[in-house]
């Protein structure tokens, strides 16, 4: 016997119940996305800044190269600072500041005390900071740091030469300065920049550096590194918070030290 449907069978379909459901799954896709894609786009942002201020401290390692190595007079580049400050650390800043002593063993000192000063990127998202510090690209992360791009330290094993450049980092009239978005950073060689040679170390005489890092943003693992596996000099020995480093030479015939101080004038930002 067929059964026979009621015209009222059909009263619990009701549009309002679609419109729930559709509406509760476009609610709950939002949510998921807040939940976990922006974070991630978020994050995917927070590194392509890094990327670039990474590439953006090479290219500023570059202009004061020329402007210590070539002579060029005045360099001016435009690069754009997101997701944190572009800060200037001056040697005489208040801030803490890592510092160089060079000396030998005999008690000669060379080079007392010496504060680089800081171009220093500063992310707020990712707590990471990219220096250029002494001619050098760091960057510093909770885990540690690493040197993105060495400064011009060299040793001719031929002549038992070692040719050490400083370069200091300063600007007028201001123990710091910040600046977001679009920067142009306009420098050039300061007044202060001076050379000292010396050829008279005697054979056998060690020649030693100090490396204090900053307090704050501590880049000793990056210098270490560059210490021990570019120069060759071995682990180091503690002096308070300094490291002290001895640079290989050939200890049967005198060594030269060859010592360049530059001091590159940020004149703007």
């Amino acid at each position: 016997m067929a059964v026979r449907k009621s015209r009222f069978a059909e009263r619990g379909v009701s549009e309002s119940i679609g419109f729930i459901l559709i509406f509760s799954i476009i609610i709950a896709g939002i949510g998921l996305v807040t939940l976990y894609g922006y974070p991630m786009l978020m994050q995917q942002q927070t590194n392509a800044n890094e990327r670039i201020m990474e590439k953006n401290m090479i290219v500023l390692q570059n202009d004061i190269k020329s402007l210590a190595y070539k002579t060029v007079p005045y360099k001016e580049t435009s690069l754009k600072v997101e997701g944190g400050p572009l800060v200037i650390y001056n040697t005489s800043s208040t801030s803490p500041t890592a510092t160089f002593r060079i000396f030998d063993d005999n008690g000669n000192e060379y080079v007392t005390d010496y504060t680089p000063g800081d171009l220093r990127y500063e992310s707020v998202d990712a707590q990471t900071d990219i220096s250029l510090q002494n001619g050098a690209v760091l960057k510093y992360q909770q885990s540690g740091s690493a040197m993105l791009a060495e400064p011009r330290w060299f040793h001719d094993t031929t002549t038992n030469t070692w040719v050490i450049n400083l370069i200091a980092i300063n600007s007028s009239g201001y123990n710091m300065v910040a600046k977001t978005g679009i920067c142009t950073v306009r420098m050039a060689l300061g007044d202060h920049t001076e050379y000292i040679y010396s050829d008279t170390i005697p054979a056998g005489t060690k020649i030693l550096i100090d490396y204090t890092p900053d307090t704050t943003t501590d880049f000793s693992t990056a210098w270490d590194n560059y210490f021990q596996n570019v120069l060759e000099t071995g682990p180091p020995t503690f002096s308070g918070l300094a490291r002290r480093y001895e640079l290989p030479s050939d200890a049967s015939r005198p060594t030269r030290l060859v010592i360049k101080k530059y001091e590159v004038m940020i004149q703007s930002l």
